[in-house]
């Protein structure tokens, strides 16, 4: 039997310890970026997981982890697809609470858009401006992953990450998307410093200063538009009360009994006429209930729709109330805000748009639900409105119009410019977050809402049910907020706005745009790879002239 120090212990070639090195950058780089988002906001972190990923999936051997280990399309995608793992595991496993196989398919999914990414990165890594390429293919890649399935997941786009940074300030200007671009080119660049550093040391000092330069220009545009205030509202204001009912239980579980949340809001909104007349607040023109503040259609059931009308006439006030409806099939509902005049009743009605794959509706149901029995728990169909979320309401002797986004639409470029260029002036947030409460979910869609203000240069009185309520300025200040798990209200004076940014009008082309500009710089990298290789192979195959000239000019010798 051979001695314990006889044995020979197998050890990684150059190669394998290259692939370790990079598998390893490109977790820990989706890791970093990971925790740039809220709960963690650990932004800082950004401007080492950009140019980490980048790097991990670069092409060219003077710069990677070893040169050894040259890097294949196919290996930049796996690269790609672990960054993407990693991150969104640290992102969005909030998903867990709907049941840990969801959360499962939903990251492993959406990792296959950073795969994507990966194989962008790898293609442009040797352009000669790939910072400005790789920026554009992190635009393309969010652009995609923000419609592509059934409207897309667009949760986790680097703007949201900034949003207590100077970057934000370029927001009414350029958008979500534009500020994700400047976010990834500064990732880019940083990258770009230490390819010129491991080159030759002057390059690197070269770079260094451009970057300073570069960084110090657009952290000090940014710092000083964030400091702007939006312009004077010309229409007067309106006083909204804000309800936060709170609903018993969490997770799946969270709206408890039925009606329990509808009772809920009616005991807060007596809590708050109560209060106004005691003149500890003002009195509300109107008051705002969150998604879901009714869990039946009030227009079916008689009970719901007393309590309603009770809150309603206690007040005194129209309640913009956030209601399950039922129809328009059978087997079907509708997520909609309810505009609920103590007189009138129901005078304008906007059904939520932009639906949750697999917790509201679910493709292919028909086929899925035999396969999937525990897909039942999503219960009724739920069908998406077509118009966007304005409503034209009466207040006393004069009309306003009314903006809404309900929950997860806050993700929608598409329906929040709609809402803002089809005339709203006044921006309304209904959320039912109570199935996420106490997780990351929360601050994350509240950070979100920063950024819409801080886009549209607009107030925003956000409702939820028992998460995080409150009021948000026109520069993405947190004014007011509610805590988790209670109930809670107040009254904030909202102003009628009727100005766009330029981000509105600019940011759609600038996402497309970009977008574009990131598939076409994948394509002119993948045609000249193809050109290089085509080229390589040609040398190989074509014979030295110059040798077989010598060769035939030399002397022949004589037979014996």
């Amino acid at each position: 039997m051979p001695a314990l120090a006889d044995v020979e212990v197998p050890r990684l070639s150059g190669t394998a310890r290259a692939w370790v090195g990079r598998f390893l950058v490109a977790v820990g780089a989706g890791i970093a970026v990971g925790l740039s988002w809220q709960p963690y906001g650990l932004w800082p972190l950004l401007v080492l997981g950009l140019p980490a990923f980048s790097l991990a999936v670069r092409d060219a051997p003077d710069v990677t982890l070893r040169a050894s280990a040259a890097v294949s399309v196919r290996r930049a995608f796996l690269l790609g697809y672990m960054f993407g793992i990693a991150m969104l595991a640290i992102t969005v496993s909030w998903v867990h609470v709907l049941g840990t196989w969801i959360a499962a398919v939903l990251i492993a999914f959406e990792s296959l858009f950073f795969g994507l990414l990966g194989v962008a990165l790898h293609l442009t890594s040797r352009l000669r401006l790939w910072p400005l390429a790789a920026a554009c293919c992190w635009v393309m890649i969010e652009y995609t992953y923000s419609r592509i399935p059934f409207d897309g997941f667009g949760w986790t786009r680097l703007a949201y990450a900034v949003v207590d940074t100077p970057l934000a300030g370029f927001l009414p200007a350029i958008g979500v998307a534009g500020v994700s671009f400047l976010v990834a080119l500064i990732g880019q660049l940083l990258a770009w410093v230490y390819v010129g550093a491991r080159r030759r040391k002057r390059d690197g000092i070269r770079r260094t200063a451009i970057a300073v330069l570069g960084l110090a220009a657009l952290l000090g545009t940014g710092a000083g538009l964030t400091f702007l205030p939006p312009k004077p509202a010309t229409a007067g204001s309106v006083n909204v009360g804000i309800v936060q009912g709170n609903v018993p239980g969490r997770g799946i579980e969270a709206l408890g009994r039925m009606r329990s949340v509808t009772n809920n809001h009616l005991a807060e909104t007596i809590n708050l006429t109560v209060r106004s007349k005691l003149g500890e607040v003002p009195a509300p023109d109107f008051i705002l209930w969150p998604e879901n503040s009714t869990d039946i259609d009030p227009t079916k059931d008689p009970i719901t729709g007393h309590a309603v009308q009770s809150a309603a006439q206690i007040a005194g006030r129209p309640i913009l109330v956030g209601a399950v409806m039922a129809g328009p099939g059978d087997d079907e509902r509708q997520t909609s805000a309810l505009w609920w005049d103590p007189a009138q009743g129901i005078t304008a009605r906007y059904d939520k748009r932009n639906l949750v794959p697999f917790g509201e509706w679910i493709p292919f149901r028909r086929q899925l639900l035999p396969l999937l029995p525990i897909l039942k728990q999503v219960g009724a169909q739920s069908v998406p409105g077509t118009e966007p979320g304005i409503l034209e309401v009466g207040l006393g002797d004069r009309k306003i119009k009314i903006g809404d986004a309900i929950c997860f639409e806050l993700a929608y470029d598409r329906t929040i410019y709609s809402v803002l260029s089809g005339g709203a002036q006044l921006l309304l947030v209904q959320s039912n977050n109570a199935t996420y409460g106490g997780t990351g979910q929360i601050e994350q869609q509240f950070a979100i809402t920063r950024a819409r203000a801080m886009e549209a240069r607009r107030e925003i009185g956000v409702a939820t049910t028992n998460s995080v309520s409150g009021f948000i300025d026109g520069q993405g200040r947190v004014v007011i907020r509610t805590r988790e798990f209670t109930a809670a209200s107040a009254v904030v004076s909202m102003p009628l706005r009727s100005y766009l940014t330029l981000a509105i009008y600019l940011a759609p082309w600038i996402d497309r745009v970009l977008a574009a500009l990131g598939f076409l710089f994948c394509i002119a990298a993948a045609a000249q790879t193809m050109r290089s290789r085509a080229a390589v192979r040609l040398r190989q195959d074509v014979p030295d002239i110059t040798e077989e000239s010598e060769a035939a000019d030399a002397p022949v010798s004589a037979g014996r």
